[in-house]
């Protein structure tokens, strides 16, 4: 057996082996294996080698041949096979025992080096003693008396000479001191005690050179301070001899020094380097003090006899260089030894505070720790990242600290680089300086982890590095961190972003997941079919006040920037004021009436007993006390204040207006007005016919009076909600043809598609080819056997197509498809999909896309003209363009959007009617986007844009023009979502629900419809409002608004186009004054030609600074510009033409005139119930899930039984992160 002692350090071993020839000696040998238990030895018992006998047929072999008779020797010889081995893991000697004793175990040697310094710090004591009892005057004397047999005279008379003659050195008073009895036995069995100690360290420790022993700086000391006090013992007329006994300070800071050490070692304390520099540096300093005081007070004896505190007092003033000169060494040994001590201050002090700085130097670069009593009195979450940059440092800080109830979380961000000079002078500034704690270090080591005390930590955000040039290994490193964090806290919340989506899965045990580029993908999708969704989310996501543009001169910033302050929150119904009145009421019936009143817009609910929130579960769902709501507003209800206000009496003989009767706003500085409320006509509760159209009703005559809108019914009635065209696009497929040609459509079916192309996407019904494309008829661009087209035009598709531009065909493209070709889609209404990629796609990828309708790819890149004409560009409504991961990481960080920066940019200059949708990698750079060099008005927008970011705004780019029109995106926008799901832990499943990426049963989707000129009799978003959600139960959530602004580069064609602008304004105005009656409103004064005209000379009076008329060589330079951009225009026309002739196309479809550069659009979010509407607005609904509530009879067998047999038997849910 092995001792603990023996297992603690492995060493040498000894083996030794007896045999035991005779059953006699068993007895024996028994009695040594007890008696050597304690002997570190294991004993083998070679019985349990022998091998089984098994009979076989085979003959045995001969005794000399067997090995286990080479192993046991001749049986006939032994009768016992018994070996006894002892293995010893150290050397069983006394020698070694000490050392492992004194030396070797931590906590044994930490208790001696503690009963050593407890001894050397006696010794000082005991010397301060015996020096404050001492008086050289006189026991001195008597101290001679006794060793030198003198008389009383002489001694008064020596005594008498010294104190007349100063400068005269007494070395008595120097070598002989007067130690009284018991101050001597104590200091001598200390030496003692010290002595034997220093000769057994020394001998335990010695390695052969015994002169290296003996030379040791503290072996002299020791030998110094002991051997006079043990040569007293028998001598003892010398026991008044003077011994440095003060010089044991120095051995007391070895030994303190030692003490630390193993007290680290033993604890496992391993960044303890700043703490024992600096407890090196104060006991070099004590020592150099004491030591100076006492050897000086000792040398004064003998000269002016300076007390101990006087000595002390010389030393600090001397080391401090202030020296007063009021105390002074008087003879020259004492002069000499401030000499030596200022000699050897001026050598080691400034080696301890080099070592010092360079250490704190060190640990500012690492950041130190952050202490467990701050952990467990403090609340603070770790952000994890491979390398910190100012944007998002600054992106996260600002988000986070957003929210109130956070003001008092700490975040403690762990990097493994060093921290930049733009990061640190950010961290310098006293608003993050006390909040924010960079420590340098790694997630995967454990000493890290604890340095961040990510085990008491309320969240651990771990972001991946997107500027990487190989994702694929930002997300493995992703990967590892979280995996860590979790091994190291398990209960630690887990806030993680993934970049590839087939990375996800790896992640699933987080508690919250965004991959990016599954939101990047199913974001631009929906920008094609739904105007500027991206700006719409991105806006949702970010923390607003809802103050941004409120100083602007311009209507639309005025109010795209207070609608911008929306959000999504939740509350309890039963806690609500909002909705707590429409408990057993239908979702529909709660959502308008909140909307009419409050002004805040239900989108969606969650039950008590399910998980899954439904967007907009239609009227057949009734609201429930438990139900958690979900609804956009400016801010949450907790923060607001109710001011309601009567409504004006109407007489009873005068029609009810269908407007609001006192004026409304939306809350701004948490305060929610009531909206007043909506006039509804109850004459005519008659649903619309066509519930696709916004169309007045005819019942009532030909015009005779306003139409009416029917009311939203408490609970649902079936024959009130008209059934939507989704449920007619089955039948559709089967009796409508494709063209007039009578050509028969192919026919598509809805179902889950076959190949997914990455673990943990979610199911989405999709409409689907009955039968798989071959790979060879995606390719766009080559003819195969099955068809021989070899361009966009060729294939003759009726709706316009999308071309996607991509590096490389990854898995996030497949979310593009997804949305696009969703079941709740029209048929009719599905666009061709093209993907423009650098490099071909894979087989696995086409596996993947093969099933999905009117889907093809093509080789080739965006800025080579002749791909972009072969893919049909001139037959596209939408190009977008994919950020690249090969352009994402460049010498200057902000250059990485240049090349795709250029490319739009020429492309906006050769298609002008174009939409192109360009995600960048940095949101700065979307001013470049569309760039007009002289523009005035986008000068204008840049210095608003610095005015919000002084201010302190999180979205201080949201008025550029591309951003507001949803025409870019930077996908780090997106981080503010993961930021925020640490206070809505909702944020991240509404937004894919929103995108489309989730699927919930029951669950409804995003959508847009256009405002026509049939739908301008509603004039209002409220009664919007109430005619969807009474016609076809939808909710709307915002506006997209597009108008005619004029953007020029000069003055004077500012001021002529702005008086053409006004009068078109004047006429639509003058229209809509007669065509309704309506009250003076906030929105309604905005619209006065007067304030819009001032709004549209905004430009002018920021780009200039003193206003004067245009000369005659200003408007004749202004002429040939015109010209010259006329020729610019043309030349690039023919450009492009001459291009399509080369390669075969028709120049019939390129438009070269037509664009939308005079036009600005933006979104409003959730605008206030007196919005009025306006031609060409583009509403935001969610529409709700037509298979949720689907009615018992469906007309046509076939299509019913079609329609169950696609969506499958089984009801397939979200897949959950």
């Amino acid at each position: 057996m092995m001792g603990p002692r023996a297992q603690s350090q492995p060493e040498a071993s000894m083996i030794t082996t007896r045999l035991s020839p005779s059953p006699a000696d068993r007895l024996s040998a028994e009695t040594a294996q007890k008696n050597s238990a304690g002997s570190s030895g294991v004993i083998l018992d070679s019985s349990a080698l022998r091998m089984t006998e098994v009979d076989s047929e085979v003959p045995p072999l001969p005794p000399r041949y067997r090995f286990r008779d080479l192993l046991l020797g001749d049986q006939s010889f032994q009768n016992d096979d018994r070996v006894q081995v002892e293995f010893y893991v150290n050397e069983n000697t006394f020698k070694e025992r000490l050392k492992l004793f004194f030396i070797k175990n931590q906590r044994s040697s930490l208790r001696i080096r503690l009963f050593n310094l407890s001894l050397k710090l006696l010794t000082c004591l005991l010397y301060i003693l015996r020096v404050s009892l001492d008086d050289p005057t006189t026991q001195v004397t008597c101290a001679r008396k006794r060793c030198v047999n003198v008389t009383d005279a002489l001694c008064s008379k020596i005594c008498a000479n010294q104190t007349a003659d100063p400068a005269q050195i007494n070395w008595e008073l120097i070598f002989w001191v007067n130690r009284r009895t018991p101050v001597w036995a104590i200091q001598v069995t200390v030496a003692l005690i010290s002595f034997l100690e220093a000769m057994l360290l020394s001998y335990l420790s010695y390695k052969g050179n015994i002169w290296e022993q003996i030379f040791q700086i503290s072996f002299i000391l020791e030998m110094i301070n002991t051997v006079p006090f043990i040569i007293t013992i028998f001598c003892p007329p010398w026991r008044n001899i003077f011994v440095p006994v003060f010089l044991n300070c120095w051995l007391a800071k070895s030994a303190l020094e030692n003490m630390i050490n193993d007290l680290h070692r033993a604890i496992q304390r391993t960044n303890s380097a700043m703490f024992n520099q600096v407890l090196i540096l104060i006991c070099t300093l004590l020592c150099l003090v004491f030591t100076g005081a006492c050897g000086i007070q000792h040398l004064e004896r003998a000269g002016k006899n300076l007390s101990l505190f006087d000595a002390l007092y010389f030393c600090i003033v001397t080391f401090s260089t202030v020296g007063y000169g009021d105390v002074t060494p008087r003879i020259w040994p004492s002069q000499l030894l401030v000499v030596i001590m200022i000699c050897v201050a001026l050598v080691v002090l400034p080696l301890q505070f080099e070592e010092l700085a360079y250490l704190w130097m060190e640990r500012q670069k690492s950041g130190g720790n952050y202490s467990r009593h701050r952990a467990q009195t403090e609340k603070h979450v770790v952000l994890c990242v491979s390398s910190l940059k100012i944007d998002l440092l600054m992106d996260f800080l600002n988000e986070f600290y957003a929210h109130p109830r956070l003001q008092d979380y700490y975040v403690v961000i762990l990097c493994p680089t060093e921290m930049d000079i733009q990061v640190r002078r950010v961290l310098q500034i006293p608003l993050w300086s006390q909040r924010v704690i960079y420590l340098q270090g790694s997630a995967l080591k454990d000493q890290d982890l604890m340095r961040a005390k990510m085990d008491d930590a309320e969240a651990c955000f771990i972001l991946s590095s997107r500027n990487e040039v190989d994702r694929t290994a930002a997300d493995h490193q992703t990967i590892l961190r979280a995996w860590a964090v979790k091994d190291f806290a398990p209960n630690c919340p887990l806030y993680v972003q993934i970049l590839k989506p087939e990375n996800k899965f790896h992640v699933k045990f987080a508690d919250h997941v965004v991959c990016e580029e599954e939101f990047k993908y199913a974001m631009l999708a929906l920008n094609c079919v739904c105007p500027a969704t991206s700006t719409l989310v991105t806006l949702l996501v970010h923390t607003s006040r809802g103050q941004e543009g409120q100083m602007s001169p311009e209507q639309w910033q005025r109010t795209y920037g207070r609608c911008s302050g929306n959000e999504v929150y939740h509350i309890r119904l039963v806690d609500s004021k909002f909705f707590g009145e429409y408990d057993g009421k239908s979702f529909t019936f709660a959502s308008f009436h909140a909307h009419k009143k409050y002004g805040v817009c239900l989108i969606g609910i969650k039950r008590e007993d399910n998980k899954s929130i439904l967007l907009n579960p239609g009227p057949r769902h009734i609201m429930a006390a438990t139900d958690t709501c979900y609804y956009i507003n400016i801010t949450k209800e907790e923060n607001s204040a109710f001011i309601f206000k009567q409504e004006e009496k109407h007489s009873k003989g005068l029609p009810v207006t269908g407007l609001y009767d006192a004026p409304s706003r939306l809350p701004v500085q948490s305060i929610i007005a009531s909206m007043g409320t909506v006039a509804i006509d109850l004459q005519n509760a008659e649903p619309a016919a066509d519930s696709g159209k916004l169309a007045p009703p005819t019942e009532n005559g030909a015009g005779s009076r306003r139409p009416s809108i029917a009311p939203v019914l408490e609970l649902a009635d079936s024959s009130s909600i008209l059934p939507c065209d989704l449920l007619a696009d089955p039948s559709e497929d089967e009796t409508n043809q494709s063209d007039e040609e009578g050509v028969p459509a192919p026919d598509y079916v809805k179902g889950y598609p076959p190949n997914s192309p990455y673990i943990g996407s979610s199911p989405t019904l999709c409409h689907l080819l009955q039968e798989k494309a071959p790979f060879c008829c995606l390719r766009l661009d080559k003819g195969c056997r099955h068809n021989s087209f070899e361009d966009a035009k060729a294939y003759g598709f009726k709706n316009k197509l999308i071309i996607v531009s991509a590096e490389m065909a990854g898995n996030g493209l497949y979310n593009f498809i997804v949305p696009l070709r969703a079941y709740y889609r029209p048929r009719k209404e599905l666009n061709p999909i093209v993907l423009l990629l650098d490099n071909p796609p894979d087989n696995h990828f086409l596996e993947a896309i093969c099933c999905f309708p009117m889907v093809y790819y093509m080789a080739g890149t965006i800025d080579n003209l002749d791909n972009l004409l072969q893919c049909g560009i001139i037959y596209a409504d939408n190009l977008v363009v994919v950020d690249k991961e090969s352009t994402m990481s460049a010498e200057e960080d902000y250059m990485a959007d240049a090349k795709t920066i250029v490319n739009v940019q020429t492309m906006f200059r050769l298609f002008p009617s174009l939409s192109i949708i360009t995600e960048l990698t940095h949101p700065s750079n979307m001013r470049f986007m569309q760039f007009r060099a002289k523009d005035c008005y986008s000068l204008a927008l840049s210095k608003l844009e610095k005015i919000e970011r002084d201010k302190g705004s999180n979205l201080a780019f949201m008025f550029r023009l591309p951003f507001a029109a949803g025409r870019v995106f930077s996908i780090s926008m997106l981080d503010t979502l993961l930021y925020q799901s640490f206070v809505k832990d909702y944020m991240i499943l509404i937004a894919r629900l929103l995108l489309g990426l989730d699927t919930t049963p029951g669950s409804g989707y995003l959508c847009v419809i256009k405002v026509t000129e049939e739908d301008l009799w509603i004039r209002t978003y409220g009664r919007l409002f109430q005619k969807l959600c009474s016609s076809s139960a939808e909710i709307p959530i915002g506006l997209y608004r597009t108008e005619s602004h004029m953007f020029s580069s000069s003055e004077s064609q500012v001021s002529v186009e702005v008086e053409e602008c006004e009068e078109a304004r004047d006429r639509r105005e003058s229209w809509k004054e007669k065509t309704a009656h309506r009250n003076s409103t906030g929105s309604d004064q905005s619209e006065h030609p007067l304030l819009r005209k001032k709004s549209m000379q905004w430009a002018r009076r920021l780009s200039r600074r003193t206003a004067r008329a245009p000369s005659r060589a200003e408007r004749i330079s202004q002429q040939r510009l015109n010209l010259y951009r006329r020729s610019e225009r043309q030349e690039l026309s023919e450009l492009v033409k001459n291009r399509m002739k080369h390669l075969g196309l028709p120049t019939v479809g390129y438009d070269e005139m037509n664009d939308h550069q005079n036009t600005l659009s933006y979104v409003l979010i959730n605008p206030p119930p007196d919005t009025i509407l306006e031609l060409n607005d583009i509403v935001y609904i969610i529409r709700s899930d037509p298979l949720a509530h689907m009615p018992e009879e469906i007309p046509g067998g076939q299509s019913r039984a079609r329609l169950r047999q696609d969506f499958g038997t089984e009801t397939r849910g979200e897949t959950h992160l």
